[in-house]
């Protein structure tokens, strides 16, 4: 009786929050529901089928979780799935009470839910998944979430209330990653990238892993991708890059459009070529962790590879948008290491006529936007003709494009998002306009595509 009374209000939560143009309900109706009944998360979550899948990371955890949902609808699978990207616990309490019935039965099969970094020990004990991904760890939101390593100790803790016989899904180019999870209980499966031809001619300053974890002596690293992804090794100790379970060879970058490449298992199986419009090096990571994951659910790997070929970005996150005949691209920016790859990706098609830059500071960007130094945005200068920000933050990332080399010219400031991107789409003239926005700017961004009619509400995408 209890159950049902919380699914109840909390279906009505949802319908009450929409029409009243609150949100999208992805939030409140699960508070609501642990408020009555605060066994609600295993009580739901262990009635599915095939059981859950976490995704946690610093970047990548709402396109790899889309992905994997991707793959196993394509298998037939029905995913229980936060796909808004509220990666709480009331997030998660969210999507599972959407996806039941008044008597607790979902309607789903497999959960699939991404799970915010630091909520993962809180939210594991009562999911008990059946497979756990890492995506990577890289400093983000220091106001909130302090120094990695209380992350990765966090990721630590959750050892004690894992399953024996779970798949522990971890980037093995991330020495960060490798050390907080190789500990932990169950099976760990690796993946990682095999292609020296996209390696940086040195490790960036980005580059989190410089120093041993166990010796502290610094790593020396054979080849890196970007921020500390790569071969590395411990000089003294011998700590390094473990084997890489499932590999991207014979990688080929087509600029913003995507990229192919070879997913490859170790052991010599069944190898298959992916084609995927995700761009840039951090979304073949990203693909990599979801084919691991489907992998290990008993997906075959050549059916795999044709739902990623199928596969449509996520809301922000490579979405492209059509603004009166125009092309809009959005690519979520949200610290240094990952505004670093953006930019790769966005400037390896040549110069530009116009970017748009977005930066919030609020609670959900993390408020402290220093960051922002750190960020290599002396790649724009000489190579885009036009920068236009906005943001809360607007007079800040254009005080650092200064300091980056853009001529005072070629900074436009627009406080307001729709003037913003009037004025970007005008200089766009016919070429794709790259957005880079923080979160909580890319959903307002997208707020004034939706009053124009170009997009749909985020929650629905």
């Amino acid at each position: 009786m209890r159950l049902s009374t919380a699914i109840a209000l909390g279906k009505a939560t949802a319908t009450l929050s929409r029409r009243l143009h609150r949100g999208g309900g992805t939030t409140m109706p699960g508070r609501v529901a642990r408020a009555v009944e605060p066994r609600v998360l295993p009580l739901l979550s262990r009635r599915l089928r095939y059981g859950s899948v976490i995704v946690a990371g610093t970047n990548g955890k709402t396109t790899t979780a889309r992905l994997l949902a991707h793959i196993m609808e394509a298998l037939g699978r029905v995913p229980v799935h936060n796909r808004a990207g509220a990666n709480l616990a009331a997030g998660i309490a969210s999507a599972l009470v959407e996806h039941a019935d008044l008597f607790g039965r979902p309607s789903g099969d497999v959960g699939i839910f991404e799970v915010d970094e630091a909520t993962v020990p809180r939210v594991v004990p009562h999911l008990a998944p059946r497979v756990m991904i890492f995506t990577n760890l890289f400093r983000d939101q220091l106001d909130r979430y302090g120094e990695i390593d209380h992350i990765a100790g966090l990721w630590r803790a959750t050892g004690e209330t894992l399953r024996p016989d779970g798949v522990v899904v971890a980037n093995g180019d991330d020495p960060l990653v490798y050390d907080a999870v190789r500990g932990l209980p169950g099976r760990l499966v690796t993946f990682g990238i095999e292609d020296e031809r996209h390696a940086l001619p040195a490790v960036e300053h980005t580059a989190e892993a410089r120093y041993c974890y166990r010796c502290g002596t610094p790593f020396a690293y054979t080849w890196t991708y970007f921020g500390h992804m790569g071969r590395y090794r411990c000089p003294t100790c011998g700590t390094g890059r473990p084997p890489i379970d499932l590999a991207a060879r014979d990688v080929a970058l087509a600029g913003p459009d995507g990229a192919t490449f070879t997913l490859a298992p170790s052991g010599g199986g069944q190898t298959a070529r992916i084609t995927t419009v995700l761009p840039g090096l951090y979304n073949v990571y990203n693909v990599l962790a979801a084919s691991a994951a489907a992998l290990e659910m008993g997906a075959p790997i050549d059916r795999v590879a044709r739902a990623l070929a199928s596969f449509a970005p996520a809301f922000g996150r490579a979405e492209r948008v059509i603004v009166g005949g125009a092309e809009l691209r959005m690519l979520l920016s949200k610290n240094p290491a990952g505004f670093n790859e953006v930019l790769r990706t966005v400037l390896s098609g040549g110069p530009l006529p116009v970017v748009l830059i977005a930066i919030n500071d609020n609670i959900a960007d993390g408020r402290d936007v220093s960051w922002l130094w750190d960020v290599e945005f002396e790649m724009l200068a000489g190579r885009v003709a036009h920068v236009v920000v906005t943001g809360l933050r607007a007079e800040d990332i254009a005080l650092r494009l200064r300091y980056a080399g853009m001529a005072d010219g070629a900074i436009e400031v627009q406080r307001d998002y729709e003037p913003a991107l009037r004025a970007a789409l005008a200089r766009a003239a016919g070429r794709p306009l790259f957005v880079l926005p923080t979160y909580t700017a890319m959903l307002a961004l997208r707020e004034v595509l939706q009053r124009w009619g170009a997009v749909g509400r985020f929650w629905e995408h």
